[in-house]
């Protein structure tokens, strides 16, 4: 990207809230720098006169990219291989929700390559106020999806944002933290070093130029990006109303996969959860679950495993034999027929079967469930 572009497009991500039809349609008929050049002469239609009327006058797009180059950081445009281009497709099926739109373009800082992360990533979002539960839950999803090569991504907001960044880092994954305000402004502050050690193992990305402070209406709006890059978004904890609630709407919209972790039913941090459950959202309890939601075809969950025990391996009349024994004392081989419904033939054959398993045994002519003796201390 030659440096008279890469300021064309600095400028214009600062001249209007995004995400603004009107500007991406003037990009794309006549490029970033002369729709710079249009914006700032004020030759442009009524409608993008009006959205970029107020900024169009301020033009810090040196000192951003100066700000930018500092830390390390870089643009990515449509322009270049790195836009998740398949990612953002999904934008062209919603139809006319106002915010419908991917970024202009967004600025990123971390190793971690955008265009990679978002063809095999999930979103763990949640609620600031999380429980212990929820933030146990939360960092054991992603450390699982951090071993299954799984991209995390979230908010970088506290609760269960913040443990999901960190349980990925600690597992040595990736993790993307999209931000709701400029790179240069960590936020919440509290999370200033979480953010750094994202921006040095995975990346920090947002639409926002450097110096721009997050605000709600931000978050929302951030939001559609989180989902737009996940292959499906997992709520862990969310009140009835919640950014994460929003999150699962987007990604419900972008035609992205949503599951809810289930909570106690008498915490208000999983009344969000149970009801995406009850609105269709996947029931999600293991990593594996989402690997499967977001995986290569054929890249199923293994079933869990289920406790066993000695009569698993019965077929239905050996069972039906097993059954028919008194729970205490023994009995003869024609009482078992009779609660069995068996022919006494029938019945001792099976009896045999059970004997071989350790099941049953013969006991003065009679026969026995066999108890497990307990072991002496």
């Amino acid at each position: 990207m030659s440096d008279v572009t890469s300021r064309a497009w600095a400028y214009l991500s600062r001249v209007t809230e995004p995400p603004c039809a009107e500007l991406a349609a003037l990009i794309s008929r006549v490029g970033p720098v002369e729709a710079a050049e249009r914006v700032r002469r004020g030759d442009v239609d009524e409608a993008l006169a009006r959205r970029t009327e107020a900024r169009r006058d301020i033009d810090r797009a040196a000192d951003d990219l100066e700000s930018l180059a500092r830390r390390g950081g870089r643009l990515i445009s449509p322009d270049d291989d790195e836009w998740p281009a398949l990612a953002f497709a999904a934008f062209g099926g919603i139809g006319a929700k106002p915010d419908a739109r991917p970024p202009l373009m967004l600025w990123a800082l971390g190793p971690a390559r955008l265009d990679e992360v978002s063809q095999r990533s999930a979103a763990l979002v949640g609620t600031r106020a999380a429980t212990s539960y929820g933030e146990h839950i939360a960092a054991d999803l992603a450390t699982g999806l951090a071993e299954r090569d799984v991209a995390v991504i979230s908010g970088g907001a506290y609760g269960i944002d913040g443990a999901a960044h960190r349980a990925t880092l600690a597992a040595d994954g990736i993790t993307v933290a999209v931000l709701a305000g400029g790179i240069d402004i960590p936020y919440p502050a509290g999370h200033s070093a979480l953010l750094h050690r994202v921006s040095v193992d995975g990346l920090l990305v947002t639409e926002y130029p450097p110096g721009v402070r997050p605000a709600r209406h931000r978050f929302l709006t951030r939001n559609r990006l989180v989902a737009a890059f996940s292959g499906a978004a997992v709520v862990v904890e969310a009140g009835l109303r919640s950014g994460a609630a929003n999150t699962a709407a987007w990604a419900r919209a972008l035609g992205r996969a949503v599951g809810a972790v289930p909570g106690p039913v008498t915490s208000s941090a999983s009344t969000g959860c149970h009801t995406l459950l009850r609105a269709g959202a996947e029931v999600v309890t293991r990593a594996e679950d989402i690997v499967e939601l977001v995986g290569r075809i054929g890249e199923l969950a293994p079933e869990p495993p289920h406790p066993a025990t000695p009569l698993d391996g019965l077929d239905h009349d050996e069972r039906r034999v097993f059954e028919a024994l008194p729970g205490r004392g023994v009995a003869t081989v024609d009482e078992i027929a009779v609660a069995a419904a068996l022919q006494p033939p029938r019945v001792l054959a099976q009896l045999a079967m059970l004997e071989i398993a350790g099941l049953a045994e013969r006991h003065d002519g009679c026969w026995r469930i066999v108890r497990k003796r307990r072991q002496p201390r």
